[in-house]
């Protein structure tokens, strides 16, 4: 027996006629006399009378009547609580980010969130490439590209900037008269290779005068900090460092967006459309970020 074919048998008893069944399922009439004789094959008996007055039940028709009693209301109520629940801003939500953004963006705002939503747990997952959304090993990313994946849907919430960054100390030690020439450079490594500052450098610095290599931003601003050279620095990152000064406007060229990243399919999952909804609103305004 197809549980589907049920609702139809259901609406006729509730209806008395095919028409008013199919009226009240937003279908159209050959669709609910299908659906009946799909069910009576199924089950060897005839469910209905057909009479010129309408459709009246007969023996195993109303044999079935009584055993479904209260079903359809149960399903409803069921529907009626499960939407409720995924209404409610409760349970899980995992994103995705870098180390860069969860340091140095995100730690402010997704606090706010959660005392705003006590009961979703948030879950970080610290990754530079992104995790698979579609096999939800994150449902919302927060990501630096200018390049977002085809298959996600988001929006852009702003510019991260890119500016030569020097640790006064390290300023110190080259004395009054120097310049680019003397920089030792700390620059990122081949895993990030594909990043603007990245190629700005192959094309720029010797290599021998690179001094440090880092596989994370965050590396990059630290070993900066401790003197190892100049460097590229996300503005974020380094304009919260007292200790460094900025050695020249950061470049357009070096710009990437920032977006707020989710799957197609979990744009209606409440936790998760509220949670990329304070992280777009915040970002948006965030004075860290160019908009």
């Amino acid at each position: 027996m197809n549980w589907d074919d049920l609702q139809y048998f259901l609406a006729v008893c509730r209806q008395g006629s095919v028409s008013g069944a199919a009226s009240l399922l937003h279908v159209n009439h050959s669709t609910v006399l299908r659906r009946l004789a799909s069910l009576e094959s199924s089950l060897g008996v005839t469910l209905f009378d057909r009479l010129p007055g309408g459709y009246a039940l007969t023996s195993a028709g109303n044999q079935l009547t009584e055993g479904l009693a209260g079903v359809a209301e149960q399903i409803e109520s069921a529907q009626r609580r499960l939407m409720g629940a995924d209404l409610s801003i409760q349970g899980t939500v995992r994103l995705t980010t870098t180390d860069t953004l969860a340091q140095g963006v995100l730690m402010p705002t997704l606090a706010a969130f959660q005392r705003e939503h006590p009961q979703v747990q948030l879950q970080l997952v610290v990754h530079n490439s992104f995790s698979s959304l579609t096999q939800r090993e994150a449902d919302v990313a927060v990501r630096g590209t200018n390049r977002p994946p085809d298959n996600l849907v988001g929006r852009r919430v702003g510019t991260i900037r890119t500016g030569l960054y020097a640790s006064r100390a390290y300023l110190k030690t080259l004395g009054r008269r120097f310049g680019p020439d003397d920089y030792r450079w700390v620059a990122p490594d081949e895993s990030l290779s594909h990043l603007e500052q990245a190629k700005w450098l192959r094309a720029n610095v010797p290599a021998e005068r690179i001094a440090f290599r880092a596989d994370t931003l965050v590396g990059m601003v630290e070993a900066v900090a401790q003197g190892f050279g100049v460097g590229l620095l996300l503005c974020p990152l380094a304009d919260a460092r007292p200790e460094l000064t900025a050695l020249a406007p950061p470049s357009p060229s070096l710009d990437t967006q920032l977006w707020v990243l989710t799957h197609p399919d979990l744009r209606q999952v409440a936790r998760v459309r509220a949670f990329a909804q304070f992280l777009f609103d915040a970002l948006s305004s965030d004075p860290r970020l160019q908009h």
